[in-house]
């Protein structure tokens, strides 16, 4: 069995109109939402292989609060540029390319990448993944390759759910 779990950006900042759309940091509510869903993930056992993270500073924060809660190291969290801006083919041709010793990954990024991802596994239109949404994805398979065709989406939480 393969698990994905896409986790969107905690919500971010708009304060400093000086800063480029990569350097936003968290705000206020943010740096709530990480903590707490990253504590209900740790609820739920579940024990990533890897954590990777699109390089915008709200995209890694949001990990460093889950690698934290889920006992990871931060400087073991993978970066990988193709995931800001990312097209859903992007993304998944990461996924793809994953080492298949490695079970449960977890991705933090962006919309509307991540919402168009969660529609392609689910069977119902989910109209939006919010700041700090959860969508797990799980497939019957043991390689990376065949993870797409068997895909299916299993769970989706978000902050609103519990705050």
């Amino acid at each position: 069995m393969k698990k994905v779990y896409f986790i969107r950006h905690a919500k971010s900042s708009w304060d400093d109109p000086g800063l480029s759309d990569i350097e936003r940091p968290l705000n206020k509510r943010g740096l709530r939402d990480a903590p707490f869903m990253s504590k209900m993930l740790k609820g739920l056992n579940v024990e990533p292989d890897k954590l990777i993270s699109s390089p915008a500073n709200r995209a890694f924060t949001t990990a460093t609060f889950f690698a934290k809660e889920l006992k990871i190291p931060e400087n073991a969290i993978v970066v990988r540029k193709e995931i800001y801006h990312a097209y859903p083919e992007e993304v998944l041709n990461i996924i793809r390319n994953l080492s298949n010793s490695d079970d449960v990954v977890v991705l933090f990024g962006h919309n509307p990448c991540f919402t168009s991802l969660a529609n392609q596994f689910s069977d119902e239109y989910i109209p939006n993944v919010p700041t700090c949404g959860i969508v797990k994805i799980e497939a019957a398979v043991s390689e990376w390759s065949d993870f797409e065709k068997e895909g299916k989406l299993t769970a989706f939480h978000f902050p609103k759910q519990y705050l």
